[in-house]
């Protein structure tokens, strides 16, 4: 009968984005250093894959959009569950890993997995899934307490006797992608003697996003005023809002008769929204001093390199705040919090609009302050 202990093919499935799986990665990281002959198979989304590929303690990466995950799109050519289960039960995994935030059902998964024939199947749960799992965790969030995204997994494989001392989210940055990222860098005139900071405006969900012009008052500060470097990242989508920023601050330079400094000062705020692979945009993280953005996938790169965050945080969801780094979460507490909505129920935005830009310098000034503000050459 297999057991945890000596179980050697595991499947993981975390069926979210970007920065859910990087949060799982302390558990992966559990789950393959307690076996030495173990084997892991990531089962993630489209967009969770380009992500999976940096992270060294994943072996294998399966694509699957799920249709119980709220981020997949309509299917028009899709593989049906079942033949996702006759594939999986094809690799004949010992095990297999669940990994869920608590707003949802691990039971789809665990039923492609009871298809698969995969004898160990692990997660957590509200509701008795009977068969459906072998090891039942009952959830106890919401109702008991809510514990960073991070812990919620790492207690989960903990049961099944994973654990480990190393709870740094793992990602590793390919050397080509951090020549390619030197060379831009070198190319836009960036100074390593001050700092760079990289400014990502955008997010997926509306009600996560920070008002473009309270970002560029931040930007014009930063550069205008503490003679800082600022480089925007962001989807090929989100050009247009980065463009907006970006007028925004000259008009604000323009009004202030601050045009004799503009030429020169803004040669010191650039646009790469658009330009950078994932690694790419890992390595830039890396080699930068900090990073200001909305709560969304690069605040958790940033963690994964160890490079500090001031995270513009809607109060959607307490449970992914930046990990293990230094880091200012700023907030505007609000009643309607946790509402776990993609768009603002209540149609303010007060919990993001009322964060004031000088408290954004502020935290980005005080991070930097302990941090050192010279461009950091990781290798």
């Amino acid at each position: 009968m297999t057991s945890w202990e000596s179980a050697e093919n595991i499947l993981c499935i975390r069926l979210d984005t970007i920065g859910d799986v990087l949060m799982t990665t302390p558990a992966i990281r559990a789950v393959k250093l307690s076996h030495p002959r173990r084997r892991i198979t990531l089962l993630t989304s489209s967009a969770g894959t380009a992500v999976a590929s940096l992270v060294p303690e994943i072996d294998e990466v399966i694509v699957y959009d799920a249709p119980w995950l709220k981020a997949t799109a309509p299917r028009l050519n899709s593989i049906p569950e079942y033949e996702m289960a006759q594939y999986l039960r094809s690799l004949k995994f010992d095990g297999a890993v669940i990994f869920t935030v608590y707003s949802q059902n691990p039971l789809p998964s665990a039923f492609v997995c009871y298809l698969a024939d995969i004898p160990l199947r692990l997660a957590h749960c509200h509701e008795n899934p009977y068969q459906l799992l072998t090891d039942w965790v009952k959830d106890p969030e919401p109702e008991n307490f809510v514990r960073h995204e991070v812990q919620r997994q790492l207690d989960l494989v903990g049961t099944i006797g994973c654990n480990t001392d190393e709870k740094r989210l793992s990602l590793h940055v390919p050397e080509k992608a951090l020549a390619v990222v030197d060379d831009i860098l070198q190319k836009l005139g960036i100074d390593q003697q001050r700092p760079l900071v990289v400014v990502h405006p955008g997010a997926t969900a509306a009600s996560r996003r920070y008002p473009p012009e309270k970002f560029a008052l931040v930007v014009r500060t930063l550069v205008m005023e503490m003679g800082m470097q600022v480089i925007f990242t962001g989807t090929e989508s989100e050009q247009e809002l980065v463009a907006e920023i970006q007028r925004m601050i000259i008009a604000a330079d323009a009004i202030a008769n601050l045009t004799d400094n503009l030429s020169a000062k803004s040669a010191s705020f650039h646009s790469l929204v658009g330009c950078l692979k994932l690694s790419e945009l890992a390595a830039l993280l890396q080699l930068s001093s900090l990073l200001i953005s909305n709560n969304t996938g690069p605040v958790h790169i940033a963690a994964a390199v160890g490079t500090p965050v001031v995270d513009l945080y809607a109060l959607t969801n307490p449970q992914h705040t930046p990990w293990s780094i230094p880091h200012r979460v700023l907030f505007h507490d609000v009643p309607c919090k946790y509402c776990y909505k993609s768009i603002c129920p209540e149609g303010h935005h007060q919990c993001l609009d009322l964060v004031t830009p000088e408290s954004v310098v502020n935290a980005a000034c005080e991070l930097l302050g302990v941090c050192g503000a010279k461009l950091r050459l990781k290798r």
